[in-house]
């Protein structure tokens, strides 16, 4: 995630990467290959490299999903991460632009499991399929930040 830089060029500020890591949801933006956009909230957990959201059992019309099918015809997405507050000085969001990929297996997929495990405690009750699921990675190729107010310096 180093790499990955604002739009200006900059270094990920930190409490940029806080926020990625520490949100309990985000909105992960997909588009079929005629463009069509499809936002839908969602779980994930950042491991500091590549985010990622699991297929949970949560009820579904069906486990042939429009964002799984979105990302087989066009791997590009987005996930906004934000703060809300009334008061409008707490403003904040992280945007993840990236590739996304769709994981059934391997190593990446049990580590994104036991993270997302590890992370919701609905999971240890709901239990993610290790056997037949479906994992979205998300690799960042760029990284956008805002937040209304720096904080205050510190007072020496």
């Amino acid at each position: 995630m180093g790499e990955a830089r604002q739009e200006v060029d900059r270094p990920t500020p930190a409490w940029a990467l806080a926020l990625l890591r520490d949100a309990r949801v985000g909105r992960l933006a997909t588009a079929d290959r005629a463009g069509r956009p499809l936002v839908v909230p969602v779980c994930y957990v950042f491991d500091g490299t590549r985010c990622y959201s699991a297929v949970d059992a949560k009820p579904k019309s069906t486990r042939n999903l429009r964002r799984l099918r979105n990302i087989a015809d066009n791997p590009h997405v987005s996930l906004v991460v934000d703060h809300w507050d009334e008061d409008w000085s707490r403003l904040c969001w992280v945007i993840v632009e990236g590739r996304a990929e769709v994981l059934g297996a391997g190593a990446d997929f049990a580590r994104a499991i036991d993270l997302l495990v590890a992370k919701y405690s609905q999971y240890r009750a709901l239990p993610l399929d290790r056997a037949a699921g479906a994992l979205i990675a998300v690799t960042p190729e760029r990284v956008l930040a805002w937040r209304a107010a720096e904080p205050p310096e510190p007072v020496r």
